[in-house]
């Protein structure tokens, strides 16, 4: 299966998969949280509190690995993926994910302690997935 084959089938996972686990790393401790995530082209993007524990480990490490899938999906795939990540506090990206996103955690989108965090995938491997001769893991450009 070639690689765009394979990258369909991870957009398929991505847009029935909205709530995954979230997982840092910090002082060699990992950490790990649920999280809704909302996919824009592969990149992922979730919001959270500016005061919240993950903001400072991602400070420490901008380094994320996600777990998106399984219950969500016909044959229980799921996908594993490593990501870079950006805390983001501009108004756009706020104002976008705001109408996409459930209305839970904050009241408004004007909150001063709403932000986005943003993974942009590096490497993501698709685990259990009839489509694919999995686990398959590809980079991502």
């Amino acid at each position: 299966m070639s690689k765009e084959q394979v990258k369909t089938e991870i957009e398929k996972i991505l847009e029935q998969s909205k709530v995954g686990v979230l997982s840092t790393a910090h002082n060699n401790v990992p950490n790990s949280r649920y999280m809704i995530f909302y996919n824009d082209d592969f990149t992922l993007y979730t919001k959270t509190n500016i005061e919240s524990e993950k903001i400072q480990e991602f400070k420490d490490n901008p380094r994320a690995h996600i777990l998106l899938g399984f219950d969500d999906t016909n044959n229980r795939s799921f996908l594993e993926i490593d990501a870079e990540v950006e805390i983001l506090k501009d108004q756009e990206t706020i104002d976008w994910l705001w109408q996409k996103q459930d209305k839970s955690f904050f009241d408004s989108k004007d909150d001063p302690d709403l932000c986005v965090i943003k993974a942009t995938p590096k490497q993501v491997k698709v685990m259990n997935d009839d489509n694919v001769d999995s686990p398959r893991t590809i980079e991502m450009d």
